[in-house]
């Protein structure tokens, strides 16, 4: 199929504008957001260019997205990368599944897929997050022997044991090696990529509009959904 070079112009002004701020929103950028929604030429050369950087292209309401693919270390993280910014500086892969653990938790604790919109509830305070994380480790170190968790896929024990490793600290320390600092620092990534309001005095998290979006319209759907609810040993009527 053959482009018009004007097309293929915008399509790349599209693209850079993605590369550049992550998402286009409409009342931002009206000509470009028109240009992708209204000229399908232009979204399909968008959306070929997202592929060829590893990347999906996907709307959500009236937002543009550039999602890297899993394995895009170059415009998302890798596991190394991930494990420096989440984790103690001696961590292990234990206390990176630990902190993966942390945001499947925050997430299911704030989006029970049900209904017209996913999203249960509208605040949590961090303590009552951290007193979350620790029973579902909890729950599922005693559910699950070994041969259970490697059939699974997910070593509660071992994350258990790298949370019972930080030390507790009343004081409000921040540093990794205690669970209010490890805890703290998550929230601190997660705010910086646009998911989430920290508010740290108060000590109360908030989801942001582009969470709500990913969650209602990709992340959610009912086969991701209970997957989650494996993962974190959550029984349907619980």
């Amino acid at each position: 199929m053959a482009y018009e070079l004007e097309e293929v112009r915008i399509s790349q002004e599209i693209f850079y504008y993605l590369l550049e701020h992550h998402e286009l929103r409409e009342e931002e950028e009206i000509q470009l957001y028109k240009a992708y929604t209204e000229q399908e030429e232009v979204q399909n050369l968008v959306k070929s260019q997202g592929e060829i950087a590893q990347s999906r292209i996907e709307r959500y309401g009236n937002v543009i997205y550039l999602i890297p693919r899993e394995e895009n270390h170059f415009l998302g993280f890798s596991k190394a990368q991930l494990k420096a910014a989440l984790c103690k500086s001696s961590g292990t892969d234990k206390d990176y599944y630990l902190s993966q653990f942390a945001v499947l938790t925050l997430l299911v604790e704030f989006f029970d897929g049900q209904g017209s919109s996913s999203k249960a509830r509208e605040y949590i305070r961090v303590g009552e997050l951290q007193n979350c994380i620790s029973a579902r480790l909890r729950e599922g170190a005693q559910s699950m022997d070994e041969e259970e968790e490697e059939q699974g896929g997910i070593a509660f024990s071992d994350m258990l044991e790298a949370y019972e490793a930080l030390r507790s600290d009343d004081k409000g320390s921040r540093a990794k090696t205690t669970k209010e600092g490890f805890l703290h620092h998550i929230l601190l990534f997660l705010q910086k990529q646009g998911l989430i309001e920290y508010v740290e005095q108060d000590e109360m998290i908030k989801t942001t509009k582009k969470l709500d979006n990913f969650m209602d319209w990709n992340l959610l759907n009912q086969n991701n959904y209970h997957r989650v609810l494996r993962v974190l040993g959550v029984t349907e009527d619980e």
